[in-house]
């Protein structure tokens, strides 16, 4: 790694995620279901945030469950940013952050790979110029960085408030950021995408505009059931499945199957007297991943955990039994990619 860990992060709003109470979450404990199965956890956060903090340490500590985690992908999260670092290259403080907890991880002997790959965050808004962003990320990373993720969700509706981040409409069309997504492919990097259900038809229209490079949607597309979509699940189910099967039809695409704990999905387990168990989480998250699934099949599916976001509403080791229910009856082959060998493969994840 070049160069010393940055300690100054940026102050950022709070992203609209459930508090995390630790005495409630010990109210449920469940063993790991089929301990043995090899698991990568595609997606989550570490960070040090003005009102939370969430490092390797906790992140170990939540996977005490007796499930097989062979390996982690950090996702950016915009913490550590380096405001010493020229403008634009602030994020590189993030990826030395990163870089930094997969090492302490190591140094405890966890049979984890944390941090195994890294999708970092360089604006693609910076067009041609962010070219040099990523190649100083590339750099500085002990090889760990795969990807970029700009957030582009946005809707017109205040009160559809699904991320901290406030991108402007329509960023994945916007001709700076096409200029600066353009280098990711020739640079051997993925893009990880989160927006909502109702902008999917912007990343088909990126998609098939840039068929080279390997797009990953988050959080199955996010389907709403905030503001005037509270208390019409079947309705923008049915509006979330079209637009996805829309978008399995793009072969560069994968998706994530997971954040089914963040409160845009309006499932409100935090707000039960207990946890729920791995069987109520199953089933009320069971239609979005079986469509996933069926639409994109399983070699282009991979499951997260989105912790430690979605912790608020249910434990790490009790949400991969969720997952684990649900995939029951499918196939050895198709399990493996599902929980292990989709990830490994987007994100060039060696031997684990």
């Amino acid at each position: 790694m070049n160069g010393p860990l940055s300690r100054t992060p940026v102050k950022l709003a709070t992203a609209p995620h459930v508090g995390i109470r630790p005495e409630w979450l010990a109210l449920r404990m469940e063993p790991a279901l089929e301990p043995a199965l090899p698991i990568i956890d595609a997606h989550h956060h570490l960070w040090e945030l003005p009102d939370k903090t969430y490092r390797v340490a906790d992140l170990l500590d939540d996977m005490r469950g007796g499930h097989d985690i062979r390996a982690t992908v950090f996702i950016e999260c915009k913490t550590h940013y380096d405001t010493n670092e020229p403008a634009g290259f602030e994020p590189l403080g993030e990826v030395r952050f990163a870089c930094d907890e997969a090492r302490k991880a190591q140094a405890t002997g966890a049979h984890t790979k944390v941090a195994a790959a890294v999708v970092a965050n360089a604006d693609l808004l910076l067009g041609d110029k962010a070219r040099q962003v990523l190649e100083r990320m590339l750099d500085v990373s002990d090889a760990r960085v795969r990807g970029i993720r700009n957030i582009a969700v946005w809707h017109a509706d205040p009160t559809v408030r699904a991320s901290a981040a406030t991108p402007p409409q329509g960023l994945l069309s916007d001709r700076r950021f096409r200029d600066g997504f353009r280098h990711l492919a020739p640079l051997g990097l993925s893009f990880d995408a989160w927006l909502v259900h109702t902008q999917i038809d912007e990343l088909c229209a990126l998609a098939a505009a840039f068929p080279d490079t390997r797009i990953v949607l988050n959080h199955v597309g996010g389907p709403l059931a905030l503001g005037p979509y509270r208390g019409h699940r079947s309705e923008v189910f049915d509006a979330w499945r079209a637009s996805v099967t829309a978008l399995s039809r793009y072969h560069n695409v994968c998706m994530k199957l997971g954040g089914f704990g963040m409160p845009l999905f309006g499932f409100d387990f935090q707000e039960l007297p207990l946890p729920p168990d791995s069987q109520t989480v199953a089933s009320a998250i069971r239609p979005y991943v079986e469509t996933c699934i069926d639409t994109f099949g399983a070699t282009r599916c991979m499951f997260e955990s989105n912790f430690p976001v979605d912790k608020g509403c249910f434990s790490y080791s009790l949400l991969w039994n969720a997952y684990k229910r649900i995939t029951a009856g499918v196939p050895d082959a198709e399990r493996a990619a599902l929980f292990h060998d989709t990830a490994a493969a987007v994100y060039r994840i060696g031997s684990t």
